[in-house]
């Protein structure tokens, strides 16, 4: 599996930086589809935070890969 091995502190903080911006992600998109309906006013105002979300985001997926420790296998006993 992708994810297999020691979860390291920075996987975890990796974690929850995604959690966060996709949670914001979604909220801004929520925010101006169904709060304002006239969207387009505010197309200026959206670039810079929906691009901040993806790049926190891809911060958060490299943190989440490179959290990972390899498990040494157990060693071989020989007798």
């Amino acid at each position: 599996m992708l994810l297999n091995g020691k979860k390291t502190t920075v996987f975890w903080v990796g974690l929850h930086v995604v959690a966060w911006s996709c949670v914001v992600l979604f909220a801004i998109v929520w925010y101006f589809s169904a709060v304002i309906p006239y969207w387009y006013y505010m197309q200026n105002v959206l670039v810079p935070p929906i691009v901040g979300g993806v790049v926190f985001i891809l911060i958060g997926l490299y943190m989440m890969k490179s959290g990972i420790e390899a498990e040494e296998p157990p060693p071989v006993q020989t007798s």
